[in-house]
C-alpha cells in the first residue's frame, strides 16, 4: 500500500504544469512578491484566447466589464483627457488591426469559462503565494487586445499581475516599487481612495525603469504598484493578465488610506514598511478611524 502512495504521488509530482513550467515557477519564487520578473507560459494556442472567442466573449459582457478607447496616447495622459474611438466594443476587437485603438476586457473570470482558465493559471503558483504572502485573494483576470504600435500610458495597480502574451508583441517597461519618486506619498494615498491608476510620467523616470520585450509565449510578473508603461509591437497584441491580491497588499492600502486621512486633518502620518500586514497598531487605528467616519 505504502508503495502504491509512492508510487502515485511521484507520478502527480512528475506531471508538467498546465502554464508555467518548472523554470518559469523557479523564477517566479525567486522574484515575488517584491520584483518583477520575465516568465514563460504555455496557453499561446488556447482557443478561449483567440480574436473571435474574445469578440464574442466582449459581446455577452456587462457594459461596464469593457474600457476602450484609442491607443495614439502619450505616456502621461490625464484620465479626463482620454479619447474614445468611436467604435463599439465589439466593432473595437472586429477591427482593431486597422482602428489604433486599445481595449481591455475586465473581470472575464465572471464567465464561467475563464473564470476556469484563470484558476487553472494560477493553481501553477498558489504555494509559492501562499508561503509568502498567504491566500490568494480577489482572483481576476483582464485580457488586453492592442492595435499596433499603440501605448498603454505610465500607471500602476494595486493587484500582484501576470502577463501572458499570446499574440503579436509588446515592449513592458516597469519600475521599481516602493519609490515616492514615481509614486509620491500623496498618490498612493488617493489610490488607495479609488483615484485613477495612471501616473504622471517625466523623462527622467526612464534610467529607472527595465524595458521586457514580450512575444508570444513570454509573460512578466509585476509587483503590486511597481509603475509600468506598455508600447505595442507591428501587429495585433493579445495579452491575458492574471491577477490576485495578498494580505499583504491589502494592509498596505489600507495603511496608505489611514494615512490619507491623517494628512487631511493635519496629523502625522505613520511610515508603511515592507511587511505593512505586521503594522498591527497602524491597521488597527485605520479601523478606528473608519469607525469615526473620517474621510481624507
Amino acid at each position: 500500500m505504502s508503495r502504491h502512495h509512492s508510487s502515485h504521488a511521484d507520478e502527480t509530482a512528475s506531471k508538467p504544469a498546465v502554464t508555467f513550467d518548472s523554470e518559469a515557477r523557479a523564477r517566479f519564487a525567486a522574484a515575488y512578491p517584491d520584483h518583477h520578473v520575465p516568465l514563460t507560459h504555455a496557453l499561446v494556442d488556447h482557443p478561449l484566447l483567440s480574436l473571435p472567442a474574445l469578440a464574442q466573449l466582449a459581446e455577452r459582457m456587462p457594459a461596464d466589464s469593457a474600457e476602450y478607447n484609442r491607443g495614439d496616447l502619450p505616456l502621461g495622459i490625464r484620465p479626463e483627457d482620454t479619447p474614445d474611438n468611436g467604435l463599439s466594443l465589439g466593432d473595437t476587437i472586429r477591427t482593431i488591426e486597422t482602428n489604433g485603438s486599445w481595449a481591455v476586457l475586465k473581470n472575464v473570470e465572471r464567465d464561467p469559462a475563464y473564470g476556469a482558465l484563470l484558476e487553472t493559471a494560477l493553481q501553477d503558483l498558489k504555494p509559492v503565494v501562499e508561503a509568502s504572502t498567504g491566500p490568494m485573494l480577489h482572483r481576476e483576470a483582464f485580457i488586453f487586445i492592442t492595435s499596433p504600435a499603440s501605448i498603454t500610458p505610465f500607471h500602476m495597480d494595486p493587484e500582484h499581475n501576470i502577463l501572458l502574451q499570446i499574440r503579436s508583441d509588446k515592449i513592458m517597461t516597469v519600475f521599481p516599487t516602493h519609490d515616492e519618486e514615481t509614486v509620491p506619498a500623496e498618490k498612493s494615498e488617493a489610490f488607495s481612495h479609488g483615484g485613477h491608476r495612471n501616473l504622471i510620467w517625466e523623462e527622467r523616470f526612464m534610467a529607472r525603469g527595465m524595458a521586457t520585450h514580450l512575444a508570444p509565449g513570454d509573460a512578466i510578473y509585476v509587483p503590486v504598484k511597481a509603475p509600468h508603461f506598455v508600447k505595442n509591437g507591428d501587429g495585433i497584441s493579445v495579452s491575458f493578465s492574471i491577477t490576485w491580491r495578498s494580505v499583504r497588499s491589502v494592509a498596505e492600502s489600507e495603511l496608505h488610506s489611514l494615512n490619507a486621512r491623517l494628512r487631511a486633518k493635519n496629523l502625522p502620518r505613520i511610515t508603511v514598511s515592507r511587511a505593512p500586514e505586521k503594522q498591527w497598531f497602524a491597521r488597527g487605528l485605520y479601523r478606528v478611524v473608519n469607525r469615526l467616519g473620517w474621510e481624507a
